[in-house]
């Protein structure tokens, strides 16, 4: 499992010119079901997805395309953690060691 944090490199304005772009772009991934959870920090600053998936370089590849990167307005922090322990709802994600 993977956390993507999102920092915001450019102002607001710039980063809503491109808003509507990466919300497509999250709805493709949910589609796909890599994404299982999303959303704006507070303060917005950035944001946080929650993604599944076995290969970092696949995730940070798919991140390289988030129109907010292309837009050059975020940069991301990409965590991998191995989720031994979820709530039931996420139980078809937990791992073992």
């Amino acid at each position: 499992m993977f956390v993507l944090e999102l920092s915001y490199t450019a102002p607001l304005d710039r980063v809503d010119a491109a808003l509507d772009a990466h919300v497509a772009w999250l709805d493709r991934q949910y589609e796909a079901g890599v994404f299982i959870a999303s959303g704006r920090k507070n303060p917005r600053d950035g944001g946080v997805i929650l993604a599944v998936g076995d290969d970092r370089a696949a995730i940070e590849e798919l991140a390289a395309t988030d129109p907010f990167v292309v837009a050059g307005v975020c940069a991301y922090r990409i965590t991998e953690f191995i989720a031994t322990k979820t709530s039931d709802a996420l139980a078809p994600y937990r791992q073992r060691l």
